[in-house]
């Protein structure tokens, strides 16, 4: 999982000004990931507001790494199958913002999550919830 701090293996996500710092499990063995985002020009639209889209690719990265950090073995996430995304507030081109996900609730098949960005005052920027589908070594 070390490897996938920084832009989380997917060059687009450090390309937009995010960046993964740390994860791990918690008490109740669900997984969790904080790292910050900086949107980049590429991330915002000609006003330089961050576009809801770019939003979306960050949350959903989040929560996809935090359900992996509590996966055991070779046992990875396989795919998004639902997700919901909410902007409050605009991410502003070089102001940077907290991200953190959580994982919710872990199940055999599925997964569920939920992330958040906030501003430099704690305030909510963005947040996001998701269903995952679990792709569960068989040996």
């Amino acid at each position: 999982m070390d490897r996938w701090l920084g832009n989380g293996g997917m060059e687009v996500i450090g390309l937009v000004g995010a960046s993964f710092l740390s994860y791990g499990v918690d008490g109740e063995d669900l997984g969790w990931v904080v790292g910050t985002w900086t949107p980049t020009a590429l991330a915002c639209n000609p006003h330089g507001t961050a576009q809801a889209g770019i939003h979306s690719l960050i949350l959903d990265a989040s929560m996809n790494f935090a359900i992996n950090a509590a996966l055991p073995g070779r046992d990875r996430t396989r795919g998004t199958l639902e997700m919901k995304t909410e902007t409050m507030r605009p991410a502003k081109i070089g102001e940077p913002v907290a991200v953190r996900g959580d994982v919710v609730r872990m199940a055999r098949q599925v997964a569920f999550a939920e992330a958040t960005t906030r501003d430099a005052d704690g305030r909510l920027v963005s947040r996001s919830t998701g269903t995952f589908l679990l792709s569960r070594d068989a040996g």
